[in-house]
Parts: structure tokens; C-alpha cells; sequence
């Protein structure tokens, strides 16, 4: 999460006594947090940004995720630093000059193949962290002008215009229109819950999930369905373990497709032998959320919409409904009955339009009422002898103990006594489930329900406030490390101005449309496309309203440039 400033989401911040309260309650489950403070700064930011890191590491944050990399010339609060995604990190040389400042992690680039994973991960020793599910960067991330370019707002400042997520026209050198009015930058959404013994065995260790301006709904459903894929994957891979504690208990059943979603795409982790994505990337409809398919229009009979398709509508749903030109409408729905629904408008609904789902009322209702509880287990011991008992709980690494002279009457009935004993014991305090492990009672007395129910209180709160301050690990630099720090700074990929090249990626529209020169497969397909029209003379350019951007295609690398007005 971001503090309150410098968090590459300028509207995504959070007040530093907030991420104060998040941390205790982290830690109370052995989760860390991790703090963005990933904007690239201006000269005069350093001494803000550090006091700021202070303020977070007090209140309790276990690690900093940064990309200027200037900041590690100067003192840093003790604790472990992650690269970010936005330091571009696709190389094994850029993986060790990180990890040669002291990185603990880094969070490598979003459009790499297993086989680029495999080889930073035999290049450094420190930890690898992945994106396996949300919006993908169309552009290297750290890396994308377009935004800056365009209206002046720099992803690299946390103010990022979205500009990949708007409608172009692909125009060629002589100006005819190849495509018109195509959201041509915007990729579909990543993911791979699918490829996560992959992803292991390529030597990531963590998995993110992009998000941090996404609603609630969107972030309960899709943490919950990955803790569920990474506990199975647990379960069946001997040697791996979660690396927080609690287990989880009921609560809806998640389903990424119910909420937000441009449609997925496993991208480059599921590429072909050509290192290309097998399936199309593109966003093709809209850049926005359109949601799960339903199926098509059957018929409009006034203000009634007939849709094919078995999943069943509510009232107060929302529809998003695809005509063939690729113009969206959307529309809510006011009565389901069925297959069928009413709207207040229907005006350019025809049969044959495609129907999405883009907000799920009874999923939504299921969402806040309905929600999974973490459990954390806690073991109980009771020893009493000679009249002194100590009864110890203990949870992940933590223990607690109550101790105090026993002058409870001897029971007349032992074994009734010692039930009634581990039954009160063994209940659940907050979020807490005690189970009593070993009881040792000589001589057994007899102690009312009350007694034992405080006991058990009094041990869950002791237990709480162990968990929730428990001590972090400093870190601790070597003189080699402090060395390479010292001219970290010259190591920045980013810069805070505008270069010709506005955004280099591995996304290709060409090859999206089916017309790279190199492989004239279509994405999705088998066989090779037959040449059809002459795709138009190059240079290319996207054209959107006044602004027109060159495409510049490096067939060497594979990767598309998308370069200013004047190069």
C-alpha cells in the first residue's frame, strides 16, 4: 500500500495513521506490509520522501518498494527494499545490478516468458516477485511517456492519463485509415491461476495482483480466488508454505469473472516458440471493464431484451452490449424474468449484438454479506501441580502465559472436571481457535465456566498484542553494498523529461492484426493468414484527434515503438 504521498498512484494514498492500524493487523497474521514509494522525484522531494519513509517505517512497515533509485544514496530506515516494476527489470544484467544495492526482491517486468524468468532467476539470489493477475502496462513499465506525451501527466509522478486505454486510428504514410476508432494500446487484462507451478518453477517466490484503484468487490474476490489457487498449490507440492499464518473458513465463493475485467490474457508466460503470446492481447470491444460474456440478443420488443445464454439475470445487473462496428452501450437492467429483461432505453439494440455482464447485483450482495473468516490456530497447555498453574498459548512463534496460586476446591467428579476443563478452553476468542494440546492436573479441581472462559480471554489478548508488535528484522548493510549505493542513482532507467521514444513493448499491433512480416499467424490461430489487401505503406501512426504518434516496429527484438510527433 502507499503512504500519502509518492506511491505511483497519486489518488491512491493513505494517511500514515492508517497504514499504522493495517500494519498491526497484518501482523497479528505474520503478513508484511509493503510500502510504495515508487514515484520518480524531483531534486527538492528527496528530504520529504525520506522523512516520509521514517514516519512509515514507525508506524510499522516491514518493506519499501522504490524506483528512484537515488534515494538509496543517502540513510534509509532498516528494513528490506524491493525493487519495483517500475526500475525495468527484464534482464539478468539489470537483475544483478539491482541485487548488487541490496535489493531483498525484485519485481520483475510484466511482459517476460517463463524462459526470461528462468534465466534471471539463475542470474541473482535474491527473491523474485511476478504480476499474475490485473492490468498490464502496454509500455515497459518505468518506462511509458504516452501519458506525459499526451496531456502532460507522468506515469512516472503516479498521475498516469491512461492514454493505452484510449481509441486511435491506424493511419499508413499515404493517410489512408487501416483501422478505425480501436482501442489499439489497450491489452486485455493478465491472467495466470492456471500457470502457478509454472511460475514456481521458474523461481518466483510472490505473487501480485495489480489493483490499488480497483473497489472493494474487485479485491475481496480476486485475493480470495489466488489464496485459494496458492493453497492448492500447497497443498499438492510437498516443500512449499504460505508465508503468512490463519487458515480461511466459508465466505462466498470467488469468481474473477464477476467482477472487473477487460478480458484475460495469459500474455508472454504462455508464449509460443516465437516468444509471442498464442492468443489475441488486445482489449478489442473497449479498454474498459466489460465483464463476463452471456451471449447475444435474441430479440428487442420495445423497452424487452431477449438474450441467449443460460446464466440467469437480477434486477439492477448491469450490461454492457457490443454492436458490429465495436460501439458499447450500456444499460441496467430494471426487470430480469428470465432470459428476458427490461431496460429504460433500447434504443440501438438490434439482435445479434453481443451481452456482457459488467456489474453482477446478486455477486455484489454475496460480496459484503458473505465474507471468509481467517482463523488463526492456537495451541493450550495447562500444568498444575501443588497448588501453582501456568496455562500457556502459543501461536505461530509467539507464546503466552498466565500464571497464579490454584485454591480452586478439589473436584468430586475428575473426569467430568477435566471435560468441562478442555471444552471452555478449547473455544474461539476473536480470532483465535484454541485447542487444548496437553493438560497436566494434580491434583484435578473443579473451576467454574466463567473462570476459565476469562482465562481463555485474558490469554487471547496477551496473545494479540505479542502478535501484532512483534519485533522486525533489522537489515544491515556490507561495505560492498553501501559502495554500490553510494552511485545508485546512475542506474535509473526513468527520466523525469520526455524522450523521443515514448514506450517500447513486446506488444505488437501488427502482429495483432495478423501482418507481422515474420510470422503471418494470427494470434488465436494455426495456419498462416492469406495475404489479403496491401496493409499500407509505412511508417504507420495512431491518430487520435489532434495527436499523431509513429509506430516504429524493431523486428530484431520483436518490439514495437510508439515514437513522438517529431522523430
Amino acid at each position: 500500500m502507499a503512504g500519502p504521498a509518492f506511491g505511483a498512484r497519486a489518488a491512491a494514498g493513505n494517511p500514515v495513521d492508517e497504514v499504522a492500524r493495517l500494519c498491526r493487523y497484518a501482523h497479528l497474521y505474520g503478513a508484511k506490509v509493503h510500502a510504495t514509494v515508487n514515484t520518480l522525484l524531483e531534486d527538492a522531494e528527496f528530504a520529504k520522501a525520506r522523512k516520509l519513509m521514517q514516519e512509515l517505517y514507525e508506524a510499522g512497515v516491514d518493506v519499501f518498494i522504490v524506483q528512484d533509485l537515488r534515494l538509496l544514496e543517502g540513510p534509509l530506515p532498516p528494513v528490506e527494499l524491493h525493487a519495483s516494476t517500475q526500475t525495468a527489470i527484464r534482464t539478468p544484467e539489470r537483475a544483478r545490478e539491482l541485487e548488487a544495492l541490496g535489493f531483498r526482491r525484485l519485481v520483475l517486468e510484466r511482459q517476460l516468458t517463463l524462459e526470461q524468468i528462468r534465466a534471471i532467476r539463475a542470474a541473482v539470489s535474491c527473491e523474485l516477485e511476478f504480476f499474475i493477475h490485473g492490468a498490464i502496462c502496454v509500455g515497459y513499465s518505468g518506462q511509458c511517456y504516452l501519458s506525459q506525451q499526451l496531456t502532460g501527466r507522468s506515469a512516472n509522478r503516479g498521475v498516469c492519463a491512461q492514454a493505452c486505454r484510449s481509441r486511435y486510428d491506424l493511419v499508413d504514410a499515404s493517410g489512408k485509415v487501416l483501422v478505425r476508432d480501436q482501442p489499439l494500446l489497450s491489452p486485455r487484462d493478465l491472467r495466470l491461476d492456471g500457470l502457478l507451478p509454472e511460475l514456481v518453477g521458474a523461481g518466483i517466490s510472490s505473487f501480485k495482483i495489480e489493483g490499488r484503484l480497483k473497489n472493494a468487490s474487485y479485491v475481496k474476490n480476486v485475493v480470495r480466488h489466488y489464496r485459494g489457487v496458492i493453497d492448492e498449490f500447497i497443498a499438492s507440492y510437498p516443500g512449499y508454505a504460505a508465508a503468512s499464518a490463519g487458515r480461511l473458513e466459508g465466505g462466498f465463493t470467488p469468481d474473477p469473472d464477476r467482477t472487473f475485467t477487460r478480458g484475460w490474457t495469459p500474455a508472454f508466460v504462455d508464449a509460443g516458440p516465437d516468444g509471442q503470446p498464442r492468443a489475441k492481447m488486445r482489449s478489442e470491444d473497449a479498454a474498459k471493464a466489460m465483464g463476463e460474456p452471456l451471449g447475444e440478443i435474441v430479440a428487442v420488443r420495445g423497452r424487452v431484451v431477449e438474450i441467449s445464454g443460460a446464466k440467469p439475470l437480477a434486477n439492477g445487473d448491469g450490461l454492457s452490449f457490443v454492436g458490429e462496428e465495436g460501439a458499447v452501450t450500456g444499460a441496467r437492467v430494471e426487470l430480469a424474468e428470465g432470459r428476458r429483461v427490461i431496460l429504460r432505453e433500447t434504443t440501438g439494440l438490434l439482435p445479434g449484438m453481443r451481452v456482457f455482464r459488467n456489474l453482477d447485483i446478486r455477486f455484489e450482495r454475496e460480496l459484503e454479506k458473505n465474507m471468509p473468516r481467517r482463523v488463526l490456530d492456537v495451541a493450550l497447555d495447562w500444568h498444575s501441580q501443588e497448588g501453582r498453574t501456568v496455562v500457556t498459548a502459543s501461536s505461530q512463534d509467539i507464546s503466552v502465559e498466565q500464571r497464579f496460586t490454584d485454591e480452586a476446591p478439589l473436584a468430586e467428579k475428575p473426569d467430568l472436571a477435566l471435560e468441562g476443563l478442555r471444552r471452555q478452553l478449547g473455544k474461539r476468542t476473536g480470532p483465535f481457535a484454541f485447542s487444548v494440546r496437553n493438560v497436566v492436573a494434580d491434583p484435578v479441581r473443579f473451576y467454574p465456566a466463567a473462570f476459565l472462559n476469562q482465562i481463555r480471554r485474558d490469554l487471547a489478548a496477551a496473545l494479540q498484542e505479542r502478535l501484532e508488535n512483534r519485533p522486525r528484522s533489522s537489515v544491515f548493510l556490507s561495505q560492498a553494498v553501501q559502495k554500490e549505493r553510494s552511485g545508485a542513482g546512475a542506474l535509473n532507467r526513468s527520466m523525469l523529461g520526455i524522450p523521443g521514444e515514448l514506450l517500447r513493448s513486446r506488444y505488437c499491433i501488427r502482429r495483432e492484426l495478423g501482418l507481422c512480416p515474420r510470422c503471418r499467424v494470427k494470434p488465436g490461430m494455426t495456419e498462416a493468414v492469406t495475404p489479403g489487401a496491401d496493409p499500407g505503406s509505412e511508417p504507420w501512426y495512431l491518430v487520435n484527434q489532434k495527436n499523431r504518434l509513429r509506430l516504429h516496429f524493431d523486428c530484431a527484438h520483436c518490439e514495437m515503438v510508439v515514437l513522438s510527433p517529431d522523430c
